[in-house]
């Protein structure tokens, strides 16, 4: 840490400090926070923007690439670098093209007001929640008033990592921008504390609906045990796990790697054997821009004549006419 330099910063809040094991290197969430050698590596595929958004950018820190929603980039700044972040190409670095002022804000509100195929607009970055409740109203205002935006969504990792921040104030003024979402990042069981709890129960509270974004990880929660576990508590305290990802391939995260067999596995391990509200959607958000892709187990095994011949968690076959 001390002779890093040009990548990724280390930074998280005291709170979540509080939840690691300072005699441990392999406990999971540590893993996830605090940089080893293994960053400095290069490995085929890798690269600075993986998934292309700076590509799909039409102004800066607005991500165009889905017909009817954006992502909107407001701020670099996060309660803590996770060392798999896909955009640490910009988090953590103030000034440049990702200055984040409100003159860049405004050109992408103009770009959205413009667009009246957009509908659905993700409030990203950084992390949004991390601004101040002044700040975040300027932004969810000016959106609201842009009739074709139906939906604003934020994501944040705020509720995990500094659930003191989850205040009434800002939940009384989120709640003023209904249909509005909030995508939660979520890691390990180990951060599902009462303090989280409570944040999370009081955005439930005031109508926000909640899911889960999780990033399959090799050596932190690449296992049916911990999984499970995580999204069972997830929604004790009402979210929803949403997405789980596969790691996207960012500079210096080989370490973190979990082959896509692997969480097929998983994913089998999941469906059926617990309530399908805990099942989240297992995706690869495709390299070079091509949007999120779902995988799923093949469960259909073939067609013979009418019939579908379909294999269920248990791994009996069964039949189902479907006439063409």
């Amino acid at each position: 840490m001390e002779r890093h330099g040009s990548v990724l910063p280390v930074g998280m809040t005291p709170y979540y400090a509080s939840l690691l094991d300072p005699d441990n290197p392999a406990q999971g969430l540590r893993k996830t926070v605090v940089m080893v050698e293994a960053e400095y590596l290069r490995s085929p595929g890798e690269e600075r923007d993986p998934l292309n958004e700076d590509g799909d950018s039409p102004v800066p820190g607005l991500v165009h690439r889905y017909p009817d929603r954006v992502l909107f980039l407001v701020t670099g700044t996060c309660p803590v670098y996770c060392r798999y972040c896909t955009r640490s190409r910009m988090v953590g670095k103030p000034g440049g093209e990702y200055s984040f002022d409100t003159q860049q804000w405004q050109k992408a509100i103009d770009y959205i007001a413009a667009t009246p195929t957009i509908r659905d607009v993700l409030i990203s970055g950084g992390d949004p929640l991390i601004l101040s409740d002044d700040r975040i109203e300027w932004l969810l205002s000016r959106l609201r008033a842009i009739r074709h935006v139906q939906l604003l969504r934020i994501g944040t990792k705020v509720p995990s990592a500094l659930p003191q921040r989850i205040t009434p104030a800002l939940t009384r003024m989120l709640k003023r921008y209904h249909p509005f979402y909030l995508s939660v990042h979520f890691t390990h069981p180990d951060e599902v504390t009462p303090e989280v709890a409570r944040a999370c129960n009081r955005l439930a509270d005031a109508g926000i609906p909640l899911g889960s974004q999780t990033v399959l990880l090799a050596g932190v929660n690449d296992d049916l045990v911990t999984l499970r576990q995580l999204f069972h508590q997830l929604l004790e305290i009402r979210v929803k796990p949403y997405y789980l990802y596969q790691c996207d391939p960012v500079l210096g995260t080989a370490h973190f790697h979990v082959p896509v067999e692997k969480g097929l596995e998983l994913m089998r391990g999941l469906r059926g054997h617990t309530t399908g509200y805990a099942v989240p959607t297992f995706t690869i958000d495709a390299p070079g821009g091509g949007g999120k892709i779902p995988l799923l187990p093949d469960q259909r095994l073939e067609r013979q004549g009418n019939e579908i011949l379909l294999r269920n968690f248990e791994g009996k076959v069964y039949r189902y006419y479907d006439a063409r």
